[in-house]
């Protein structure tokens, strides 16, 4: 079968491959116990865990998925992408809670929390979790690059070959491996994600010849039918409380040496991606003008990015967009793979089946558990169709679960009885709704979201208040370790606690803020979250300053 891709992209591709790998192999080294596996010992600087946050954050389904609705509906669309905008700098306050709870896994806080049943939903709906999102991430990959090589490539073709490549470091090196290969992949996510622009704004006349091409409710943010005020404010919510409950976010976050890199990590590796997705949105104007003049339209609206790289890239730059989306794919299933494997070991077969064995036995469990995570994801994603959906449905249940992982960190009489009340209701009823209105689960919709979300906090609220608390004996260390900051010392390679005053952190203490002892008293227990917040809160407005300004350039 003929490839349509010049044999300089060829040669791009198979440097950058084997460069990745390589790299993912050479600091495998490090590798010795399940500790540096599952978690790279906790010692990861501020810059890798930029790296992991933006690079296990942005996959390729994303500028696929955006650049297709944007193409489609317009420039509101971005708002599928940027529902986490206001949100982001909530990160700057939640990054320490990962490193805080000192657990390997998010399924391991909740057994601490509300007790070992917790801790075994938690653990189904994690691995779920990873299963529907890395057959996502896969799907859009494969239908990127079948796009960029005229249908030549298979999209299910791709995702075989690609989970082929990320297997062979990620049984090796684990997290080590996977948060180095994903700093180095952020430099290439980022040059994806605007490559594309000067080259297709040449084409089209400039934005100048955008917005004499497109209906003007097509550049609008906010646009009522599709994308109105109301969807975005779901999108947020949505975003806000799913976070927390996303189980690669302890190990992408929580393994930083000390409580700043975890901080700064996660709200400005983020604020990043933030600014990528600009960049998506303005390659499906792009292409909206250039089929709008030409009179021509895509089958598939997801098929728009691919589009734009096949019609406006040049041989050897091609390749680079196709190995850079192929690449920042293998690196966030590489850190999902060691995840689920880490999940199953650690909640399940440690705890379940062998109790006792070395740590040897435990470490080769959770590579192959990991491989077991992912050939689940990779028959999902050759099963897949939709990408944005799938998306979407994996956030909406995140949300769910994240009702009860909010509880477990803010409230101390919420128990195990309303957590998976809280659950069962919430997400059957979105089900319930979804599957009456439109016939199918894999929809997201936010009036249903915002009725099953409500339903079920008021549910975790009511079944807590009405059944036993939690006792003491499992309350009081969780929340002591909220209570204390520590770092690594990198001379001993020992965890030390660190007494600095205003770093209380305000998401475990919604419940005790003592307001009515004035701001100064308030102000310099939190000093270090009000002020991340207020500067963060800054950046969040110049960034959508940057994504309507640019509209308005020549």
């Amino acid at each position: 079968m003929e490839i349509s891709l010049h044999p300089l992209d060829w040669a791009v591709i198979i440097v950058y491959f084997a460069g990745i790998v390589a790299l993912g192999l050479y600091v495998a080294r490090r590798v010795k116990k399940t500790e540096d596996y599952f978690l790279g010992s906790r010692s990861f600087s501020v810059w890798l865990i930029i790296g992991q946050a933006f690079g296990v954050g942005t996959h390729a389904e994303m500028p696929v998925s955006l650049a297709g609705a944007v193409y489609q509906s317009g420039y509101s669309a971005i708002w599928y992408q940027w529902k986490n905008l206001f949100i982001t700098p909530f990160y700057w306050i939640l990054g320490p809670v990962f490193r805080r709870v000192g657990r390997t896994t998010i399924g391991e806080v909740y057994e601490d929390r509300y007790g070992h049943l917790m801790g075994a939903v938690y653990t189904v709906f994690a691995l779920a979790f990873f299963t529907f999102n890395m057959g996502a991430m896969l799907k859009g990959a494969g239908k990127l690059v079948s796009a960029a090589t005229a249908g030549s490539v298979t999209p299910n073709t791709v995702v075989v070959v690609m989970t082929a490549t990320f297997l062979v470091y990620s049984l090796v090196g684990g997290l080590v491996s996977a948060a180095y290969t994903d700093f180095v992949q952020s430099f290439f996510i980022i040059a994806l994600s605007f490559l594309l622009i000067p080259l297709g704004l040449a084409r089209v006349g400039g934005f100048t010849g955008i917005r004499e091409t497109l209906d003007p409710s097509m550049l609008s943010m906010v646009t009522p039918g599709d994308v109105g005020a109301f969807t975005i404010i779901m999108l947020t919510i949505n975003g806000l409380i799913g976070i927390v409950a996303q189980p690669h976010m302890l190990a992408a976050i929580g393994t930083g040496k000390d409580e700043r890199s975890c901080r700064i990590g996660m709200a400005y590796g983020n604020f990043v991606k933030r600014v990528c997705t600009v960049g998506w949105a303005l390659v499906g104007l792009i292409v909206a003008v250039m089929l709008t003049n030409t009179g021509g339209t895509l089958a598939d609206r997801e098929d728009a990015f691919g589009f734009a790289t096949a019609e406006l890239l040049f041989p050897g730059a091609v390749g680079l967009m196709i190995a850079c989306v192929l690449a920042a794919n293998m690196s966030t299933c590489s850190a999902f793979t060691v995840d689920g494997g880490a999940l199953f070991t650690q909640n399940f077969y440690r705890r379940y089946i062998a109790r006792d064995k070395p740590d040897r036995h435990y470490l080769m469990v959770g590579r192959l558990s990991g491989v077991t995570v992912t050939s689940l994801g990779v028959v999902f994603g050759l099963l897949l169709d939709v990408v944005l959906e799938a998306f979407l449905f994996t956030e909406t249940i995140s949300a769910f679960m994240g009702i009860s992982m909010f509880a477990a960190i803010s409230w101390k009489r919420a128990n195990r009885y309303g957590a998976f009340a809280s659950l069962v209701c919430s997400s059957l009823l979105f089900f319930y709704l979804t599957y009456s209105e439109f016939g199918v689960l894999l929809r997201w919709e936010a009036m249903n979201f915002g009725i099953s979300l409500t339903v079920g906090f008021v549910t975790l609220a009511v079944v807590s208040l009405l059944t036993p608390p939690e006792s003491p004996s499992m309350l009081e260390p969780f929340y002591k370790r909220l209570d204390t900051q520590m770092r690594l010392d990198e001379e001993t390679g020992e965890e030390v606690v660190v007494d600095e005053p205003g770093h209380d952190l305000l998401v475990a203490k919604l419940f005790d803020l003592e307001l009515s002892k004035g701001f100064g008293r308030f102000y310099r227990r939190f000093r270090v979250d009000i002020n991340g917040l207020v500067f963060a809160f800054g950046v969040v407005a110049i960034i959508i300053a940057l994504g309507k300004g640019i509209l308005f350039l020549p």
